[in-house]
């Protein structure tokens, strides 16, 4: 398979309504798409990069520059015989994970499309239904939070997932579990506290969580194994794994009970996999994360859940969730009893919208082994 061209394109897509996690409020979201070329065949994929250098140090202004002076220079023209060995391609260039995975899971896609078969049996994948669960931002009151939980497991969500942050805690938590007893219930603090509120994070302990995902630094292992030592919720390590030696790490140190695997997090589909399989062999359960991505991340996103040890329901929901209109036909959609069934047509089984995504460019530009065509 030839690598012929790599087009780069930003897309502005407002949300249904705002997501606010302890980083800030987001309202819309600046999206950037890849098309890799690939001898009549177009593979789609999107970088999770923000809009700003928050949740981790890539952001979509440095994402574009890598890929377009570093990275695609290293792909365009080559003949390759599967969408892995571009990994290694990209390995020189240090970090920039969310730019590499969006390259090189483009990349698995027009392989899929080219071999006439769906993706998630090209990665390996073992179920056709995935469990799904939805991430809820801090909302302006607590009402408001509870509304919106009542909504989700209205529409049959699995799992329940609210955001938390000093100050939008324990009151939170107390409120959502005197509600709902037995609903299944885990946190997200993005990072919000550090060690020194450990016995304040101990509180957590009496609402029966499946977990508290990332509650201390970015960058960590270490002081979350001395937290996950001194509390007895789960702790699920998100932005701490980069790849399977972090998660090698955190799992060995006892850091953590689960792992959140984000593809676009850890450079794309080949190291999710090696993520996903160092954990099935020590036995920690996986779940795939959410980006607020368009349909085309979510696509891919849902491909990665169907491997053996995504046994815990993802941030994987319904399109309608988050777009008016999504870029992708059918949009995703979630049944009543949780689950989004995967299709076995070529590809992610979703059709990019090619004539809307034009209409929501605001740049683009296409590069070749031999120049760069830009509009």
């Amino acid at each position: 398979m030839k690598i012929e061209a790599i087009t780069l394109r930003e897309i502005h897509m407002p949300l249904v309504h705002f997501f606010e996690t302890s980083f800030g409020r987001t309202y819309s979201r600046r999206i950037l798409l890849v098309t890799a070329h690939c001898e009549g065949v177009n593979g789609w994929a999107e970088s999770v990069a923000g809009e700003g250098p928050l949740y981790s140090e890539e952001w979509i202004e440095a994402a574009w520059l890598t890929m377009r002076s570093f990275l695609i220079p290293e792909l365009v023209g080559r003949h390759i015989a599967q969408a892995g060995e571009c990994f290694s391609l990209m390995a020189h260039v240090r970090g920039n994970n969310m730019a590499k995975a969006a390259l090189e899971n483009a990349i698995w896609d027009a392989e899929a499309k080219q071999k006439r078969q769906a993706l998630w049996k090209l990665l390996g994948g073992a179920q056709r239904e995935i469990p799904c669960g939805v991430s809820i931002g801090i909302q302006d009151s607590i009402e408001q939070l509870l509304d919106k939980i009542e909504i989700e497991l209205a529409a049959g969500y699995r799992r329940i997932k609210v955001k938390v942050k000093p100050g939008w805690d324990v009151t939170v938590l107390e409120r959502i579990r005197s509600r709902w007893p037995e609903i299944l219930l885990s946190c997200d603090a993005n990072s919000a506290y550090r060690i020194e509120e450990t016995e304040h994070l101990r509180e957590f302990d009496r609402f029966n969580l499946l977990m508290i995902e990332q509650p201390l630094w970015n960058d960590d292992i270490y002081f979350h194994a001395r937290l996950q030592k001194q509390i007895r919720t789960k702790i699920c390590l998100d932005e701490s794994i980069h790849n399977a030696r972090d998660a090698q790490a955190a799992v060995e140190l006892r850091a953590c009970g689960i792992v959140n695997i984000k593809v676009g997090r850890v450079g794309g589909f080949s190291e999710a996999r090696s993520v996903h399989d160092l954990c099935r062999a020590y036995n920690v359960p996986v779940w795939c994360g959410g980006m607020l991505e368009s349909g085309v991340g979510r696509a891919h996103n849902i491909a990665l859940s169907t491997l053996e040890n995504f046994c815990l329901p993802g941030d994987v929901s319904a399109s309608k969730r988050y777009w008016t209109e999504d870029i992708i036909e059918p949009e995703v959609e979630v049944s009543r009893a949780g689950t989004i069934s995967v299709s076995d047509e070529p590809g992610t089984g979703y059709r990019v919208r090619e004539d809307l995504i034009e209409k929501l460019t605001v740049r683009k530009e296409t590069l070749t082994a031999g120049a760069v065509l830009q509009r």
